[in-house]
């Protein structure tokens, strides 16, 4: 699949989270809030450890814009799970283990540090019709998002309602 841009669908998915139950992106487009997905290299990494955990530190800001938010990754969901309990994630973490989802949004990296298609670092935000408002996508793996444009643009896109 070719590049998402701001204005298409989202592809639907249907992932694991750290309980194994199944998630998928319909259910969350359900609530009629913004959803955020938040794509991750490595759980336990340095910058995804401090990018979920400004996110968590953020989520008031996030819940004054009604957004739901996902975080994705290649971890397996018991090393998620992990990675939740531990850092105090508040959110859903998906396993995209078999790695199709990261390919359907077009955001991996072929070969990252001899580990194969890893997920870049990105940042979809959807309206609550699932298409894309708001998209950011890093090469650059040590690179984080902008925190306070990826929450104002959440908060504009859950005043359109």
């Amino acid at each position: 699949m070719g590049q998402l841009g701001i204005g298409a669908r989202a592809p639907e998915f249907e992932l694991p989270d750290t309980e194994f139950n199944t998630v998928k992106l319909s259910d969350l487009l359900s609530e009629g809030k913004p959803v955020i997905l938040l794509f991750f290299p490595l759980a336990f990494s340095p910058v995804c450890t401090k990018e979920l955990c400004t996110f968590r530190d953020r989520m008031a800001s996030l819940g004054r814009a009604e957004a739901v938010v996902a975080a994705i990754s290649a971890d397996s969901p018991y090393c998620l799970k992990e990675f939740k309990v531990r850092n105090r994630l508040s959110f859903h973490l998906l396993s995209d283990y078999n790695r199709e989802v990261i390919r359907k949004y077009g955001v991996y990296h072929e070969e990252l540090a001899s580990l194969k298609y890893v997920p870049k670092r990105a940042v979809f935000i959807l309206d609550n019709n699932g298409f894309i408002a708001y998209k950011w996508v890093s090469d650059d793996p040590t690179i984080e998002p902008n925190y306070e444009e990826v929450i104002a643009k959440a908060a504009e896109i859950a005043s359109k309602k």
